[in-house]
C-alpha cells in the first residue's frame, strides 16, 4: 500500500493571504445576493402574473354574463352543442384567448363548453360561490387542467341569477411567461454579479496594499505584539488621530498624565486642560526632547506625526533624574558654602596668626571673640524666627553662599515660622529656589541685597522673597512661571526654566499662589502663599499649683 507524503497533501479551506481571502469572500457575497435577489424577483413576479391571469380570466367572465344573449339562452333552449349559448360562448373564447367559458344554470348544467361533449353535463367544480352573488378568482384544476380561473353569477333581466358563468386561463401559459422572462433576470444577475466581482477586486487590491498582503493570522499576531509592546514599554506613548483626539494610550502615559480610558476620543486641551503639556502633545509647541512639567512629575515629550495626518508622542519620566540634577546643584552649593566658610576662615586663622607672633594677645582673644559671636548672632538669628530645623539649616547656608558672592542675605524681622510645617521638603525646594533666583539676579550688582520673609498666618504660610536687581517687567511676570523659560546658561545635567514652575506648581496643589511684582525701592519680588501648610497647634497644658493638688 502507498500512501501520499504529509508534504505533498494540499490542505483545502480558505486562502492564506489577505487580498485572496477578501476576493474570495465578497464574490461570494456578491453571488449570494444575486441569486437572493433573483429569487425574491421571481416570486412577486409569479404571484403578479398569477393574480393579472384571474384578474383576465373574472373579466372574461363579467363580459360574458352581460351579454343578453347568453342569459335568454340558458332560460329559453336546451344545452345543445350547436345552441345559441354555445356558439356565442365560443365566439368569445375565441376573441379572448380564453382557455375555455362555461355557461351553467342553476342545478350546474353546462351549456357550453370547449369539448361539445361535456355539454349536458354537470360541472367538476362547485360553482356555490358564484351562483350565491359573489365573484369568484381562483387557480383550480378542472376537467381541462390547471388553470386561472374566473367566476361570476348569471342574471336575467329582473335580475335574478339563473346560472353563472366560469372563464379559465391555461396556467401554463402563466408558467410559460414566467419562464420566458427568467433568462433576462439571470443576464441583469449576471451582470450585477460581475460588477460585484470587480468592486470586490478593486476593494481586494486596495486592502492588499494596506495590507502589504499579510495574512489575516499575520495581521491578529501584529496587533497583539503591538499592545504586547506597548502596554510593557517603561515610556509613555500617545497616538493622537487627524482631528487632535487621543485615540490611544499605554498604561505609562496615563500614569505619567494621570489620566485614564476617559480621555481616549477627546483632544488634550479637553483630558489635560491648559499648560505646556497639552501644547506640546497637541503640536503647538514643536521640538525635540521637549521639557514639561505634569502634576509632580518632570516629563521629556516629543512628538512626530503619522502618514494618516495623526501624530504619536512620546514621554518620558525625569522626575527622579531631574531630582538627582537639583541635589547635585545643592551639593555644588554645599561645596561653594564649604569653600566660602574654608577661605573665611583660612583669613582668621591667618589674622589669628599674626596677633600671636606680634604677641598681641589682648586683641588676639578680643578678635577670636568678636568671629565667634559674629556667627552666634547669625545661626541665632535664623533658629529663633525660623524653628524648622531643615529651613533654618537651609537659610544659614544660602546666607554664606550669598556672602562669599558679595551679596547680603537678610531674614526679615516679621519672620516667624514654628515647627509645624507638613511639607518641610517640598517648601525647602520652593524656598531654595526663589533664594536661588534671587541671588542669581543680583550678583554683580552695586549694593545687592535679599531678603526673605516666612511667617505663618493660622495654618497658612506667606512666603515673600525680593532683591535689589533689575526686577521683572510686567509683560514677563506670568511668563518666568512657564516651563522652559530661563535667563540663565543650562547647567550641564540639563535644561533650566524648570524652578518657577515647580513652584507655582507645589502652590497651586496645596490650594495656594505664586506671584511675582515689583519690590519697594525696586528689584523684584516674589509671593507664595500655602493656606494648609502648618499642622494644628498642640493644646497646652494648664498645671495647678502644686498647693492646689495637695488639697
Amino acid at each position: 500500500m502507498s500512501s501520499t507524503p504529509p508534504a505533498r497533501r494540499r490542505r483545502l479551506g480558505l486562502p492564506r493571504r489577505a487580498f485572496s481571502q477578501v476576493l474570495l469572500m465578497q464574490v461570494a457575497i456578491a453571488a449570494g445576493v444575486a441569486v437572493l435577489a433573483t429569487g425574491l424577483f421571481l416570486e412577486p413576479l409569479s404571484k403578479q402574473l398569477d393574480h393579472e391571469a384571474m384578474r383576465r380570466a373574472l373579466a372574461i367572465a363579467q363580459t360574458t354574463a352581460q351579454d343578453p344573449q347568453i342569459a335568454a339562452g340558458v332560460q329559453n333552449t336546451p344545452p345543445t352543442r350547436n345552441g345559441p349559448v354555445q356558439k356565442e360562448a365560443e365566439r368569445i373564447r375565441h376573441a379572448t384567448g380564453a382557455e375555455y367559458i362555461v355557461v351553467m344554470n342553476r342545478q350546474w348544467v353546462r351549456w357550453s363548453h370547449p369539448t361539445p361533449g361535456e355539454i349536458g353535463r354537470r360541472v367538476s367544480t362547485d360553482p356555490s360561490d358564484a351562483l350565491a352573488g359573489k365573484d369568484v378568482m381562483e387557480i383550480d384544476k378542472g376537467t381541462l387542467g390547471r388553470s386561472a380561473r374566473g367566476k361570476v353569477p348569471l342574471y336575467d333581466t329582473d335580475h335574478r341569477i339563473i346560472g353563472a358563468v366560469s372563464v379559465g386561463i391555461a396556467y401554463d401559459s402563466v408558467r410559460a411567461r414566467l419562464l420566458s422572462a427568467i433568462p433576462g433576470l439571470f443576464a441583469y444577475a449576471g451582470g450585477a454579479l460581475a460588477v460585484g466581482a470587480l468592486a470586490a477586486w478593486l476593494i481586494s487590491r486596495r486592502v492588499q496594499r494596506q495590507t502589504r498582503d499579510l495574512a489575516f493570522s499575520d495581521i491578529s499576531a501584529l496587533l497583539s505584539e503591538r499592545e504586547a509592546m506597548l502596554h510593557g514599554i517603561r515610556e509613555g506613548v500617545v497616538a493622537l488621530d487627524r482631528g487632535g483626539r487621543i485615540r490611544l494610550l499605554n498604561d505609562e502615559a496615563r500614569r505619567l498624565l494621570g489620566i485614564g480610558d476617559e480621555a481616549v476620543g477627546r483632544s488634550p486641551d479637553e483630558a489635560l486642560g491648559e499648560g505646556r503639556t497639552t501644547d506640546v502633545l497637541a503640536g503647538r509647541v514643536t521640538g525635540t526632547d521637549l521639557l514639561t512639567v505634569c502634576g509632580q512629575r518632570v516629563l521629556v515629550a516629543n512628538r512626530m506625526p503619522t502618514d494618516d495626518d495623526g501624530a504619536v508622542a512620546t514621554l518620558r519620566d525625569r522626575t527622579e533624574l531631574e531630582q538627582l540634577g537639583r541635589e547635585l546643584d545643592s551639593t555644588h552649593g554645599l561645596i561653594d558654602a564649604l569653600r566660602a566658610q574654608d577661605h573665611e576662615h583660612a583669613n582668621r586663622m591667618h589674622t589669628l596668626l599674626g596677633l600671636l607672633e606680634l604677641e598681641m594677645y589682648d586683641d588676639a582673644a578680643e578678635f577670636v571673640g568678636e568671629v565667634v559671636g559674629d556667627h552666634r548672632v547669625t545661626s541665632e538669628q535664623v533658629t529663633e524666627k525660623i524653628q524648622d530645623p531643615l529651613l533654618a539649616a537651609l537659610l544659614v547656608g544660602k546666607a554664606t553662599v550669598a556672602a562669599e558672592r558679595g551679596v547680603a542675605l537678610w531674614v526679615a524681622d516679621r519672620t516667624r515660622l514654628p515647627d509645624r510645617v507638613i511639607d518641610p521638603r517640598s517648601l525647602v525646594t520652593v524656598v531654595g529656589n526663589l533664594v536661588d533666583n534671587a541671588l542669581d539676579a543680583v550678583a554683580g550688582t552695586a549694593h545687592a541685597r535679599v531678603e526673605v520673609e516666612l511667617r505663618s498666618e493660622g495654618r497658612a504660610i506667606v512666603l515673600r522673597v525680593h532683591d535689589t536687581g533689575p526686577g521683572i517687567s510686567a509683560d514677563q511676570r506670568e511668563l518666568v512661571f512657564t516651563e522652559g523659560w530661563s535667563t540663565k546658561k543650562p547647567p550641564a545635567h540639563g535644561k533650566r526654566g524648570l524652578g518657577l514652575s515647580l513652584v507655582r506648581r507645589f502652590a497651586e496643589r496645596q490650594g495656594g499662589s505664586a506671584t511675582v511684582g515689583e519690590a519697594d525701592g525696586g528689584g523684584a519680588q516674589f509671593t507664595v502663599v500655602l493656606p494648609e501648610a502648618l499642622t494644628e497647634p498642640e493644646p497646652e497644658l494648664v498645671l495647678a499649683p502644686a498647693d492646689e493638688e495637695s488639697r
